[in-house]
């Protein structure tokens, strides 16, 4: 499989560029006219510099409104292919992106399209090039591929072919499977970008809103499916038109597009298993069984506080580890319950977290069938994978870098005796237990232009699939979120774009120097029953407007005893449509007033995450650590 990826999918100039796609691992790189344009060196500079990243160049790309002029603009329009070919020579490639005609100049008809590009495969084929035909979905006469593919097969020359973009073809909902009929000696390159779907302008989503494979909405997996059924074997090539990706890091997002690619073919091997496509070997997408930890990193003084609100919340601690300053607290059996971790070294990974972002939640155990399998992936795809040095005794758990840096451990069957090998249980306490089972979602908080990253990070390694992305209202401004969750729903994460510091989660991100886990939503099997205990244990509730249950017992109908009951206890509600309930309880914002908890209950198979109450409970949370300093909307 040779990658390849437009230069006008990343930010930069083009000796940036260039950098990124080869760092990125990528083979070949289409030239973007106007990145050459803007380059100050001549077109045999830019080759050989391409050529220095061990690159190639894939395409050339675009030459705009060729086919169907009348006399004398068609004449003009061969001139100024030859002038294109020139340049191409130069530059060292020998294939043109020639788009679909938007003049209004442009005359119809198929075999008018095809006799100008016969005259133009010829002229090409003296120099040795050739030409691709694509059509625009918004194309004047040619906007679908079969049309193209058409002009390709009537102008009958060696030298002229058909290159396939899944976003024109996917963007007007053109049947993918009549791609399986088109020899695939006679595609010359296939382009590949994702979309989210929105409604508008054909022109104006292309422009804007393309994104890499899987990090859309649209069909791509099928559309390369039907591509490989043509014995299609040349380059894939990203070509990413998107404001986002314009103002990031072009590391980042080479990294994200040659992952993308990675991923969408090892999927298209599984489906299509006798094509035998070639793409980097892996295992395939990993199911994540539970959460079996997550682990704070905190000063001696800040882990004392962390520690009454765990014993507030029912943990208990259960055990040292043998020869770190790291205790585990536990709550339910040491087979099924939920494991904190509390680290308070003075050196290693953790402290280096605890210096940059203070107290936090940097580390998450998964639950895995097997642990190397799943590093094994996440390394295909381009993850980091993290190691340090091992103490005595410690067992070697495979992990990788995550979110803002954190790290993921992986835990299998071989690693389950971990919480005996590595560590020494503590004398038990009186059963405290407050009814908490399981963890029922992470909530990872991160700049809004990470989260394409973040999203294809998670669906493209886990056996996981995202929801539709929801804006959460907060009182100075919008977070955008969105749900990572695997297909048994033991794996639950929420990630939550801010672009405003003014919002929690903008203030949250500013504060702790970067994106990390903001909060940890505790299951609860009875939340009445799991409230009524913890405040025997102390527990502080956040508390509620009693506004919003006024209008909670309207809204919804409730009986006016659970409104009461509800409102009494400062838990929130929420009901779907198919009478699924949700119910929510905070607790106050720890560690400086932005990492916190939460307990819920679900019942009657509600899937949500309670979206409609975040207004009420970001204004809550505000009210109370407005003191520490936490700006007005």
């Amino acid at each position: 499989m040779k990658t390849s990826i437009a230069t006008v999918s990343i930010s930069g100039e083009l000796r940036e560029k260039l950098a990124a796609i080869a760092a990125a691992g990528f083979d070949g790189v289409e030239i973007f006219e106007n990145d050459f344009l803007a380059f100050d060196g001549s077109p045999r500079d830019v080759g050989r510099m391409i050529r220095d990243h061990g690159l190639e160049i894939t395409l050339f790309q675009p030459f705009r409104d060729f086919e169907g002029l009348p006399e004398p603009q068609r004449m003009r329009a061969l001139d100024r292919a030859e002038r294109k070919f020139d340049l191409m020579g130069e530059l060292g490639t020998d294939l043109m992106l020639v788009c679909s005609s938007v003049s209004p100049a442009a005359l119809g008809g198929i075999d008018r399209a095809a006799a100008d590009f016969r005259e133009l495969g010829e002229r090409a084929a003296k120099r040795g090039l050739r030409v691709g035909y694509e059509a625009l979905a918004w194309g004047r006469h040619v906007n679908d591929h079969r049309d193209a593919w058409e002009v390709v097969r009537r102008a009958d020359h060696p030298s002229i072919g058909l290159i396939l973009d899944s976003f024109h073809t996917l963007a007007r909902r053109t049947d993918v499977e009549t791609i399986r009929s088109i020899p695939g000696d006679r595609i010359f390159i296939v382009q590949l970008a994702d979309a989210p779907l929105i409604e508008m302008d054909l022109l104006y989503w292309s422009r804007h809103f393309r994104n890499m494979p899987g990090q859309g909405d649209l069909p791509v997996v099928d559309f390369m499916r039907a591509v490989a059924a043509t014995g299609y074997d040349g380059p894939l090539s990203l070509e990413i038109f998107n404001d986002q990706f314009r103002g990031g890091s072009p590391r980042s997002i080479s990294v994200d597009g040659r992952r993308s690619l990675v991923n969408l073919m090892d999927q298209v091997r599984r489906a299509e298993p006798a094509l035998q496509i070639q793409v980097p070997q892996m295992p395939d997408r990993i199911a994540v069984e539970g959460v079996e930890f997550v682990e704070f990193v905190a000063s001696e003084d800040e882990a004392v506080e962390l520690g009454r609100v765990l014993s507030s919340m029912g943990f208990a601690p259960a055990a040292r580890h043998r020869s770190k300053e790291v205790t585990l607290w536990r709550q339910g059996s040491a087979a099924g319950g939920i494991n904190l971790v509390v680290n308070t070294e003075q050196e290693g990974f953790a402290h280096s977290s605890y210096l940059v972002h203070g107290t936090n939640a940097y580390a998450i155990g998964l639950r895995v069938a097997d642990a190397p399998a799943t590093v094994a992936r996440a390394r295909a795809l381009g993850a980091e994978i993290f190691e340090q040095t091992r103490g005595p005794g410690e067992l070697p758990i495979p992990a990788i870098r995550g979110v803002g840096g954190g790290v993921i451990y992986f835990i299998d069957g071989a690693l389950a005796n971990v919480w005996d090998v590595e560590f020494e249980p503590l004398p038990t306490h009186p059963a405290a237990d407050a009814g908490l089972m399981r963890i029922d979602h992470i909530a990872q908080t991160m700049n809004y232009e990470e989260m394409l990253t973040w999203i294809l990070f998670y669906t493209s390694i886990f056996r996981a699939r995202k929801s539709p992305m929801v804006d959460v209202v907060d009182p100075a401004g919008l977070v955008r979120s969105q749900v990572i969750e695997g297909d048994d729903a033991r794996l639950r994460l929420t990630l939550n774009g801010a672009e405003n510091r003014k919002t929690l989660a903008g203030h949250f991100i500013a504060e702790s120097f970067g994106s990390s886990v903001q909060h940890l939503a505790f299951e609860s099997a009875d939340i009445f029953a799991t409230a009524e205990a913890l405040e025997k244990l102390g527990f502080e509730r956040l508390a509620i407007s009693p506004n919003y249950y006024d209008d909670l017992e309207a809204r919804h109908g409730l009986d006016a005893a659970l409104a009461e009951r509800l409102r009494a206890l400062n838990i929130l509600y929420d009901r779907d449509g198919d009478g699924g309930e949700y119910f929510q309880l905070y607790g106050p914002a720890f560690s400086e007033g932005f990492f916190f908890f939460e307990i819920i209950e679900r019942r009657g198979g509600y899937q949500g995450y309670g979206a409609p109450n975040a207004p009420f409970r970001i204004a809550a949370q505000k009210r109370h650590i407005r003191p520490a300093g936490m700006p007005r909307a």
